[in-house]
């Protein structure tokens, strides 16, 4: 049995965290992560590819690739461009059938829920249902 790869980077994520002492500092890196999202292209930013339910602007697109999602996105807002960044490290590229099977523990982990506004939680919420989705679409296409 290969090493589940969603569960292994989620653990690279909340190691990473564990660097900064404080809230303050978590913040920054999250912002400091979105700025580095790659280039989003203008014809992805459609209706059909914006998540509902996020205060801020967001677009999301995927891929498949065999069993594999690859996933870009992007966001108008900081924090939110920081929050894609992590789920595109833990969840792009990876097999659909991890993605769906393994639970979202880096949330709880990292304190996510605390120290969201209820707008950012509802909206990562929301993101992490559409990777859901498409792992769902993809596992049911095959």
């Amino acid at each position: 049995m290969s090493m589940n790869e969603v569960l292994e980077a989620q653990r690279e994520v909340i190691g990473e965290f564990q660097f900064f002492d404080n809230w303050m500092d978590r913040y920054q890196y999250l912002i400091d992560l979105g700025r580095r999202l790659p280039e989003f292209p203008e014809a992805l930013m459609t209706d059909d590819n914006k998540i509902r339910g996020c205060q801020s602007q967001v677009w999301f697109a995927v891929d498949r690739k065999g069993d594999r999602l690859s996933f870009r996105a992007i966001s108008d807002a900081a924090i939110v461009s920081g929050l894609i960044a992590i789920l595109l490290r833990i969840y792009s590229d990876k097999p659909a059938r991890e993605i769906l099977e393994t639970p979202a523990e880096f949330v709880t982990e990292l304190g996510l829920e605390e120290h969201l506004s209820p707008t950012r939680s509802t909206g990562l919420a929301s993101m992490l249902a559409a990777i859901r989705r498409h792992a769902a679409e993809a596992l049911e296409a095959a």
